[in-house]
């Protein structure tokens, strides 16, 4: 099937082949990056009532970040190399590439990965579980609120980055639209608010007003992410066709029915307050945003290029 004619053979660089593991990456990076948000904005705004989900989703976060940490250094192959994509290594010195994504996105998520620590410890603090003085510190307001402001930015960077890295390649649909990184930054914050959830009731944490205020949250973020994917598509232009296959499928079934629609429903028919719904739309939205990063990552490298012809 002929994607797009015309193009210079050097227009479009070999795919990367991703693995699982960087699948995974995407996945669970996200949902860390829109939980830090989530305590990020019930810190800065949220009531008495909402602190102990506030808590969960900072341990979310960095929970998060650790596995998002380990599932790109066994990505590289030599993992105990990891480290030369931060330091210098005949100097010693810091390497910053600022016009490297790549090098963008690991202090990003070196960065990220404080802050997410730093509301985890605020959190184990307000709860009385660190005993050392100055760690408990780490609860009183004022570092607090410069914790939620530093991990409202990170979360939001995070989120969104992964999407905005791809988008800065040469990979037939990647490259051809400027969508990417807001579809992923809105999948990472409704995929955020669904494992949040879905710990909560783990957890037994009962606090239906908070878990109201995110169900309606979710379902903003749920209408963004649908209106943002159409744009994707239209955005795509010609090709576009290249979903007219099984990944359209799945795009159109797995993203759109079941991880963002199905979810729309159960919150539309006011069914959010009992616990089956709330952990149906939740699982539903998770497996929603997995198979965005399934569809949008694999469906490219499916597409290879041939002279000036680009085929799947």
């Amino acid at each position: 099937m002929i994607i797009q004619a015309g193009m210079p053979s050097t227009y479009f660089t070999e795919p990367p082949h991703f693995r699982w593991l960087i699948i995974l990456y995407f996945f669970i990076g996200g949902i860390s990056g829109g939980a830090l948000v989530l305590a990020s904005l019930m810190r800065l705004f949220g009531r008495a009532e909402d602190r102990p989900l506030e808590r969960l989703a900072s341990y979310l976060s960095l929970g998060g970040a650790v596995i998002s940490g380990i599932l790109l250094i066994v990505d590289l192959g030599v993992p105990l190399r990891f480290w030369h994509m931060m330091i210098q290594n005949h100097t010693g010195l810091p390497m910053f590439k600022w016009w490297s994504p790549m090098s963008v996105g690991v202090w990003g998520l070196l960065v990220f990965g404080f802050f997410a620590l730093l509301a985890s410890l605020g959190a184990l603090a307000a709860e009385g579980r660190l005993r050392w003085a100055p760690l408990r510190a780490l609860a009183n307001r004022p570092i607090a609120i410069f914790g939620a402001i530093g991990g409202l930015f990170g979360g939001l960077f995070l989120a969104g980055y992964t999407g905005v890295l791809l988008a800065v390649t040469n990979r037939p649909i990647w490259a051809d639209s400027s969508w990417l990184g807001l579809l992923f930054l809105l999948s990472a914050v409704s995929t955020g608010v669904a494992a949040l959830l879905l710990a909560g009731r783990w957890r037994r944490i009962e606090q239906p007003d908070t878990t109201a205020w995110l169900m309606r949250f979710d379902r903003i973020t749920l209408l963004l992410e649908l209106v943002v994917i159409l744009c994707f598509l239209v955005s795509l232009g010609g090709v576009a066709r290249a979903f007219l296959n099984g990944w359209g499928v799945l795009l159109v079934v797995g993203v759109i029915g079941l991880g963002i629609l199905l979810p729309l429903v159960i919150g539309w028919r006011r069914l959010e307050h009992g616990a089956r719904s709330v952990v149906l739309a939740a699982g539903c939205v998770l497996v929603g945003g997995f198979l965005l990063r399934v569809v949008v990552l694999l469906s490219s490298e499916q597409i290879h290029v041939l002279g000036t012809q680009v085929f799947r």
